[in-house]
């Protein structure tokens, strides 16, 4: 009798890391900048952010220390982070006033998205979406 593949019971992502290459930048970024507030800090190496259902870490490489990292000017990950349609423009007025770059202004899509692009201080690209 075939078994069932034990990963098919993931019914959700509970937490995403981030190993930062410059975990202070970073802390500043996603705190000052995109305004998240601080669950829990379980190091000077790891502070947690809740997202929703989500738990959203920032921290310095631990398992993955000997990893070569990322080169300079290459986004590791993506992550997208949906708001409402009206929310998406806030939210780029808010980074043209914190001077952070946008990549691509808000913008709808073919697709059914409002859509708004730019990176953090380690080059990952980030997203602020809405459907429409």
């Amino acid at each position: 009798m075939p078994t069932q593949n034990p990963f098919k019971a993931i019914t959700a992502v509970d937490y995403t890391v981030i190993y930062a290459r410059d975990l202070p930048a970073m802390i500043q970024f996603y705190e000052t900048v995109l305004g998240f507030d601080l669950t829990r800090s379980l190091s000077s190496t790891w502070r947690e952010y809740n997202i929703g259902a989500n738990i959203f870490v920032l921290a310095k490489p631990g398992p993955t220390a000997t990893d070569q990292p990322v080169p300079d000017g290459t986004a590791a990950l993506q992550l997208a982070f949906k708001v409402t349609r009206e929310i998406v423009d806030l939210c780029a007025a808010e980074l043209t006033r914190q001077n952070v770059e946008i990549l691509s202004p808000p913008t709808d899509r073919d697709f059914g998205h409002r859509t708004l692009f730019f990176r953090d201080p380690d080059g990952n690209l980030l997203e602020i979406y809405a459907e429409i």
